[in-house]
């Protein structure tokens, strides 16, 4: 049997609608976001997609449970990541008290080895107000479809590459100011990094990105 990528449906909501996987029908989530104006639309067949919004995103959620149990969310992030959509792909990731101490394996994962936004949020009531605050935005462009450059400079991103040993805030602004991509940045050898951080911090970075990841699951 030929084993293909999954494919997401490209069905578009219309303005002010989130089109939004049945799974989700009886969650806190749904409740909010008609709380906040937002029409919801149910499909079945919206394939690893948890939402689809006006402006061209879909959205997938890891929960809480997902990361503590491992419950297989990294085969399921490469399925999202791999799926056959026109739609720019976002990842809402649940930071908790429980989760926090895996956020940065989850980070590494997604933003580094896939190269998927990631947002981490402290729940559904969190996610909720970010899809609505999306929906309702009062331009139809998509604020996650950036340039390579403006990219690196996320907020979320700057904080993960902060968390690289001996790399602070200034050194981190000074790698993503200077490497055109995450991935060029991970595949740096030490002499590249050298003239930017100096020798130990390029040592220790280039130590970081090619250490077996710690969830080899």
């Amino acid at each position: 049997m030929e084993n293909k990528a999954p494919a997401l449906l490209n069905a578009v909501p219309p303005h002010g609608h989130v089109i939004v996987s049945e799974k989700w029908r009886n969650s806190s989530l749904i409740q909010s976001l008609k709380g906040g104006g937002v029409k919801i639309l149910f499909e079945n067949e919206l394939g690893v997609a948890d939402f689809h919004l006006a402006n061209k995103i879909c959205i997938l959620y890891v929960s809480e449970c997902d990361i503590i149990a491992a419950n297989s969310y990294k085969r399921k992030l490469v399925r999202y990541r791999n799926a056959s959509s026109s739609f720019q792909k976002l990842v809402l990731v649940e930071n908790t008290r429980l989760s926090e101490q895996y956020l940065s394996i989850v980070q590494k994962f997604v933003v580094f080895d896939l190269g998927l936004t990631l947002l981490p949020v402290s729940g559904q009531s969190e996610a909720s107000q970010l899809i609505t605050q999306i929906v309702h935005g009062d331009s139809r462009e998509n604020p996650f479809r950036r340039t390579s450059s403006s990219r690196l400079l996320d907020p979320v991103v700057l904080s993960l590459v902060q968390q690289v040993p001996g790399v602070g805030r200034v050194k981190a602004l000074a790698l993503l100011q200077h490497f055109s991509s995450i991935r060029q940045l991970c595949n740096a050898a030490p002499s590249e990094l050298e003239p930017i951080v100096g020798q130990a911090a390029a040592q220790q970075i280039h130590s970081f990105f090619n250490k077996p990841s710690a969830a080899g699951t």
